[in-house]
């Protein structure tokens, strides 16, 4: 463990976030939450640079918070040699939140292996890159650090033809305990946030247009209705807070009791 006599001087300046899939829903909704909470943004997607920094800049002035709080840059979290490159270059770097995934609805006998790829390249590959880039970068600056993973409720609860996404998710929380379990002696912490069926996204799309789906979806949610994805940005906003300092190896669930019982 690094003795405090060895720590590098604190950068001066906000704590600087780095959100991946950061123009989706959920993303956007963690970007301008940690705005408000003091940090700076680094938004990654895979829309082109001017894109990006446009959406950036209308989102930062519909919701009242600095433009240059929000910083844009396309990458693919697949290309670990880009991430290493953009991550490497922050001035600093506090909080990774491992946000991007994709899912892929099909059920399991018709799964295609183009689909069971992309799904577990994004959500489970693409993490252990942002995460291992990101945890260097903290590392290199001798501060202590925090990665944040988007898992699901469904790594731990199945639901109908998602088997690729759920495998995926809960890799991902198997991966955040490593990193919590590895790095905790360099004061680098690791946690999953575990949504359960949020008004974003595909499942957003799913409501609105899948008659069969929202039933489904309406029957398996104790608390009676979809979640919103400010309410996963306050769930980031507590882990990134000085209040969650001791939470490492932890899964948050914030699923408004999806997993107290299966679909019917």
């Amino acid at each position: 463990m690094m003795e405090e006599s060895e720590r590098a001087t604190p950068p001066i300046g906000r704590p600087v976030a780095l959100i991946t899939g950061g123009l989706g829903d959920i993303g956007q909704a963690v970007a301008i939450t940690l705005v408000r909470d003091g940090f700076d943004c680094q938004i990654l997607d895979l829309a082109p640079s001017e894109m990006g920094a446009a959406r950036c800049a209308a989102v930062a002035e519909a919701e009242g918070v600095s433009p240059e709080s929000l910083t844009y840059t396309q990458c693919d979290v697949q290309n670990a040699q880009a991430l290493e490159h953009l991550v490497s270059s922050l001035p600093r770097l506090d909080v990774a939140v491992v946000n991007a995934g994709v899912v892929h609805s099909s059920p399991f006998l018709s799964i295609s292996e183009e689909a069971w790829m992309r799904q577990i390249g994004i959500n489970l590959t693409g993490a252990f890159f942002t995460a291992q880039s990101s945890t260097r970068k903290m590392v290199a600056n001798g501060e202590p650090g925090l990665v944040i993973f988007m898992s699901s409720w469904v790594a731990t609860r199945p639901w109908p033809e998602i088997a690729a996404y759920s495998a995926s998710k809960a890799a991902v929380d198997q991966l955040m305990r490593q990193i919590a379990l590895e790095l905790a002696p360099l004061q680098i912490r690791a946690v999953s946030v575990a949504p359960g069926i949020v008004r974003a996204g595909l499942a957003r799309n799913q409501l609105e247009n899948e008659p069969q789906y929202a039933a489904r979806a309406s029957r398996s949610i104790p608390l009676g209705s979809p979640q919103e994805a400010h309410d996963i940005a306050n769930a980031v906003s507590f882990l990134a807070s000085p209040k969650a300092r001791t939470m490492t190896g932890s899964i948050l669930l914030v699923d408004a009791g999806c997993t107290l019982g299966a679909p019917e």
